[in-house]
């Protein structure tokens, strides 16, 4: 279990708390997605045609379970690694340097930066 306190931590801790949580959430969807694929795997093997199948299927259907894991994995994402970025700036580390330690180009955290500094001004 996580220690970290979201009304106590900053942003980046927020970000990584709002990351597990998806994780969380994510392997429940996961394993029992898992599950119906076996079934479905195992109607089809049994002769069963795949429109069959599919068309019996409860809804949310695998593939969308699928594609729903991987939505809110990469907002989750996405968010922790923008406000990573931006602790890390706030202790004085370069942008050459945070680039090589996420893998990526230096224009990229650049751009992730920025999107901070977008969100906070307020539209008009």
């Amino acid at each position: 279990m996580t220690e970290l306190s979201p009304t106590t931590e900053g942003p980046a801790a927020r970000a990584l708390l709002d990351l597990i949580a998806e994780l969380d959430r994510c392997l429940g969807e996961l394993s029992e997605t898992r599950s119906r694929a076996d079934d479905l795997l195992r109607e089809h093997r049994s002769g069963r045609p795949w429109l069959a199948i599919v068309t019996a299927e409860t809804r949310p259907l695998v593939v969308e379970r699928i594609s729903t894991v991987l939505a809110g994995l990469a907002t989750a994402g996405h968010a922790w690694r923008r406000e990573q970025a931006l602790a890390l700036q706030a202790e004085q580390v370069s942008i050459n340097r945070i680039a090589a330690l996420f893998g990526v180009t230096r224009q990229r955290i650049s751009a992730l930066l920025r999107e901070r500094e977008v969100d906070s001004v307020p539209s008009v």
